[in-house]
């Protein structure tokens, strides 16, 4: 069926995008889009902007000159790139009416609604965006950030440095009882311990029997090595009274160590709403953005939906304190060194994306959480390709799969950052430290890639 040829409203190829950003009145999007055979580029723009705000398939006896002054506008197209850019007028987006606040649901809405459903459109994949300061300061942003957990740690809250942490394994199958003897075992050589994803209320390990157990392993663990240790709870649910309910129990369970508590969502299967329940109904607590299910649009394979970069963007506004950004390409997922990026954008003030220039106004950051195949053989390299260690790493099988315990596989990780920090040789930092030493053994398939002959060099034979 052919369609309504809407590119003399909805695009205009003469606009300057460094004009619509000094204007401040446009939030502006980067795409990579194809459009369906047969249908022309600028069309199929122009369509897709049409779909993203004012437009109808059809002309209509309602639309009135106000109307128009709120189109979608592309004005950039690179048909060899598969790439088009649309400015969205700021009034666009949806207004809260309880503080006049805006929301990231009504920017999804706009940005990748229905167009990602257009028959003239074969695919389309946002891969940034930009956010005006009238925006911006409309958005929540995070309410604590990695310096307040530096603070409880007892470290300086500018640049303190590596939160080594862990996820409890296996992910699903541990009784309460079990569950915080490993997370005691644990926390006697490391800082953070987080659950992982689908850990919430099992049959086989309530909530209300094991967050009291992982208390009382917390405290133990303490007393023992006279640190302060990190937990962070999973409150995911589809209900925003469930979600309450948990994160209230957790901090009355916590008490005078509430303070020690992050809270932990999954932000993309459960969404922008139980993100904002989360910061708007905890604001003391580190918001912990937990990322599953991303893959699904984020993916490199994926075309439609959006990048990883925009995920995490996102989540800055949405008041994430910290949110997972893969290992960038030196753990188990997808990604590679380029990936920096990500991290830079959260934690930084002022950072150049793949399209934009965004700069937050003071807006506290999001700490990049590395995880995912990660242990104390690959953290050096890691280190070394983003440029400094002020990240959260949850490590799992970094930890727990140490030859000797899950408390030196995290003093392994630890003496990893020290090593980068020092810029020393690993094969030398192991000689002179015990358990970065065992994690070669540990990790025999990583210590041969990474450092051939380590074997020889550090008198290990079998």
């Amino acid at each position: 069926m052919a369609l309504l040829d809407q590119t003399g409203r909805y695009a205009d190829l003469s606009l300057n995008e460094q004009e619509l950003i000094d204007s401040g009145k446009y939030v502006m999007c980067a795409y990579i889009m194809k459009p369906a055979e047969g249908y022309g580029y600028l069309e199929a723009a122009a369509h897709f902007a049409a779909e993203s705000s004012t437009g109808t398939n059809v002309e209509v006896c309602t639309t009135d000159e106000f109307t128009k002054g709120v189109d979608a506008l592309v004005y950039h197209i690179d048909e060899a790139k598969e790439e088009m850019r649309i400015a969205y007028p700021v009034d666009l987006f949806d207004r809260n009416m309880i503080d006049g606040r805006t929301m990231l649901v009504s920017f999804l809405t706009l940005t990748i609604g229905n167009n990602q459903g257009m028959g003239d459109v074969a695919y389309a994949k946002m891969i940034d965006f930009y956010v005006p300061p009238a925006i911006l300061k409309l958005y929540d942003g995070p309410a604590t950030d990695i310096s307040d957990l530096w603070r409880v740690l007892d470290r300086p809250v500018k640049d303190g440095g590596y939160i080594a942490g862990t996820i409890i394994k296996p992910k699903l199958g541990l009784r309460p009882e079990p569950f915080a003897e490993a997370a005691y075992q644990f926390w006697l050589g490391g800082d953070f311990i987080k659950n992982d994803e689908p850990q919430g209320n099992q049959v086989f390990c309530p909530a209300k029997k094991v967050y009291p157990l992982v208390y009382d392993a917390m405290k133990r663990a303490m007393d023992e090595t006279g640190q302060a240790k990190l937990f962070s709870a999973n409150i995911t649910a589809d209900d925003h009274h469930e979600m309450v309910a948990r994160g209230e129990f957790i901090l009355e369970t916590f008490g005078p160590d509430a303070n020690k508590v992050a809270l932990l969502v999954d932000g993309y299967v459960g969404g922008p709403g139980m993100v904002t329940t989360a910061r708007r109904t905890f604001p003391s607590q580190y918001l912990h953005y937990h990322r599953a299910g991303h893959g699904a649009v984020t993916s490199p394979s994926s075309k439609r939906g959006y990048t990883a970069l925009v995920l995490a963007k996102m989540s800055r506004l949405q008041g994430a304190s910290g949110i997972h950004v893969g290992t960038m390409g030196y753990g188990k997922m997808e990604g590679d060194a380029s990936d920096k990026i990500i991290a830079y954008m959260i934690e930084r003030d002022s950072c150049q994306g793949p399209v934009y220039h965004q700069e937050w106004y003071g807006m506290k950051p999001t700490t990049p959480i590395i995880s995912g195949g990660m242990n104390a053989l690959r953290l050096p390299g890691f280190f070394e390709n983003l440029g400094h260690g002020n990240v959260i790493n949850t490590a799992g099988g970094g930890s727990y799969g140490h030859i000797d315990s899950p408390a030196a596989g995290a003093i392994s990780l630890r003496q990893a950052y020290e090593c980068w920090r020092e810029g020393a040789d690993p094969i030398e930092w192991a000689k002179e430290h015990k358990e970065f030493a065992r994690a070669f053994e540990s990790f025999e398939h990583d210590a041969d890639a990474l450092y051939p002959g380590w074997r020889e060099k550090l008198g290990v034979h079998k």
